[in-house]
Order: structure tokens, then sequence, then C-alpha cells
């Protein structure tokens, strides 16, 4: 599989990485899916400690340890739970992050991180006493680069300006493009996009629109009412008869430079293969991309974003 530069950093992401947090709680299962993301050729496994209270975490270490090498492992920081109490609570504060970390390498089995990730975020944070924890635990050898996971413009905007992130994590597909708007200002930094969500939550796969959740059938998706969602879906196909609506969805995605890696999660085996192949299809043709653009909307974010 291709892989790309996240940022200016030394890691090379597989454009496919696998998204841990749909492995469940079966850690046969788990595995089974671990390994056969390897044998794809995927190189990138993105994991957080607020995932099954860091249950996760340690089904993804054990399944890679003995690749550790051969592969780059991203987790994230700053939802704050206590083992075996539902719910958490936001923190990141530099101390929390410098304690935290010990958990996830404990839990991941390795002594440092590829790349750790601030998990959300908001502008009344500590901003810089945040970035200075990243940057000391880099200084301390324990992760090698940090990002963050956020689709709020002025988070953005400030860690952008402020910090030496080399990624950011925003859901971005084609029923989801408001990060467009950003990805300008993203590249003038050299930073990279790691795109979650690219197939919206299914609904750009070849499952039929009506087996949608009743949620999605009373409310739509996004700013797309149910009846939008059948037309732009419509569309779509038909802007690229010759691919499956996976492929397009990816292909999508990946035509944009400043994306590095799309995070898709797989429950199943054939989800995973199916998001492989259409990763290693042909590129888009400009009228194929062209089409999808006008077949979909150009949405914005109209909030956090001052």
């Amino acid at each position: 599989m291709k892989k790309r530069r996240l940022g200016t950093s030394e890691l090379y992401v597989s454009e496919i990485g696998l998204g841990c947090m749909s492995l469940g709680r079966d850690e046969k299962h788990a595995r089974s899916l671990i390994d056969q993301a390897l044998e794809l050729g995927i190189n990138f496994f993105d994991t957080a400690d607020l995932y099954d209270q860091g249950l996760n975490e340690e089904f993804v270490g054990r399944a890679l340890k003995s690749r550790r090498n051969d592969i780059i492992l991203a987790t994230k920081v700053g939802n704050r739970f206590e083992v075996g109490k539902d719910g958490w609570w936001w923190d990141p504060s530099k101390k929390y992050i410098k304690e935290e970390v010990k958990e996830s390498l404990r839990r991941l089995g390795t002594d440092y991180i590829d790349l750790y990730q601030l998990h959300g975020g908001t502008i009344d944070d500590p901003i810089d006493e945040t970035i200075e924890a990243f940057e000391e635990l880099k200084q301390e050898g324990v992760i090698r680069y940090y990002g963050i996971s956020s689709i709020r413009p002025n988070v953005i905007k400030e860690w952008l300006k402020r910090s030496n992130i080399v990624s950011i994590m925003m859901q971005y597909s084609l029923l989801d493009r408001r990060p467009e708007e950003w990805f300008s200002l993203i590249q003038e930094h050299n930073v990279s996009v790691i795109a979650r969500g690219p197939l919206a939550q299914g609904l750009l796969t070849e499952r039929p629109l009506e087996k949608a959740s009743e949620r999605v059938k009373n409310n739509g998706y996004l700013d797309y009412t149910f009846d939008e969602l059948k037309e732009a879906l419509h569309s779509i196909d038909s802007a690229c008869p010759d691919r499956t609506r996976t492929e397009t969805a990816i292909k999508y995605v990946l035509h944009q430079r400043v994306v590095a890696s799309c995070i898709a999660g797989a429950s199943k085996q054939e989800q995973l293969l199916e998001n492989v192949q259409a990763a290693k299809a042909k590129d888009l043709l400009e009228e194929e991309y062209e089409a999808l653009i006008n077949a979909t909307k150009q949405s914005l974010y109209t909030i956090h974003r001052d």
C-alpha cells in the first residue's frame, strides 16, 4: 500500500490506517483484524486511552508487540476517566498528560509512542501548557511526534500558530466537507490531516440507505435531510459509475494531498479488505472529482470559528 509522509515528520503512514475503536471487546477477534490489516499493508494504527477504558490499548499493544518496529502507533490523551466508572472529563493539563502517557505506554507494552494526540480541545484550554507537556515528552524520547484531534477551527488555528504539531485528525468525507475550508492554512504550516470517518458512518458504502439508522432516517446526516441524502448518494454514484461507492468515497478523501491517511474503522474483515482495495484503486480523474464536488454540499463550520 502507498504511504504518505505525516507533516514534516519521519513517519510515513499507509493511506488506510486502522481505527482501533471499532475492534470490540473480544481480544481474539481484535487480533484477527489487526493481523489482517498488517497482511494488507497497513502500518498505521490509531487508538486512545479512553477506548474501553484502556482495554483497547492493551489489545493493540499485545497484537503489535512483535511488529513494533514496522508500524506507526498512535494514541490519544485528554479525556480523563476512572476505570470501572461511567463517563469522563476533560483534562488537558501538563500534569495529567505526563502522568497518563505512562499508563498508555504500560498498556501498549512499548517504551515510545510514534504519534501522541490531544483527544479534543477548546479555545479555553491552557494551550501553551499542553504544548509544553508534549514538547517535554518529545525531549524525553517518550513520544516521537504529537498532533491534535479536533474539528474546531479556532483550536486548530491556535495549535498551528503556537505548536509543532505534525497532524490534525478531523472528521472528513464526501458528506462532511467542512474541513476543506482550512486545508490551505494547514498545508501552509506543513501539517497533515488524518481523515476519520471517510465513509460517513457507512452511508458511503454499498449498504442500502434503507438500512440506515432510525436517527438518520428521522434527522438526516449533518446538514443533509434524508431526502437530500438519497439525492446526493445517487449523484455520487452517477459521478463515478465504474467505481464502488466505498472506492469513490476513499479516493475522494485521498485526492486531497494534505490528507496523509484515512482512518477507517472496521469491525469485520470484509470491511477492512474493501477499504484497502478502495485505496489501491486508480486515482480520481479530474472530471470525476469535479462531478463529486457538484454532487455534494460545501458546508462550513458555523461555531468555534474565532
